[in-house]
């Protein structure tokens, strides 16, 4: 697992959450419902351009 990155005054950096590494065969129903979200989102944001 990788170390979380921080800024200059110790505080975690946020990120944008692309770079997760993400298995099927492990995920939970919370995952799935999460991944059908994001495909979701992502419709209506290409959509929205």
């Amino acid at each position: 697992m990788k170390k979380q990155q921080q800024d200059q005054y110790g505080k975690s950096i946020k990120t944008d959450g692309l770079d997760i590494e993400f298995s099927q065969e492990l995920a939970d129903q919370d995952d799935l419902e999460a991944q059908e979200r994001s495909k979701a989102a992502d419709a209506r944001q290409k959509n929205k351009q």
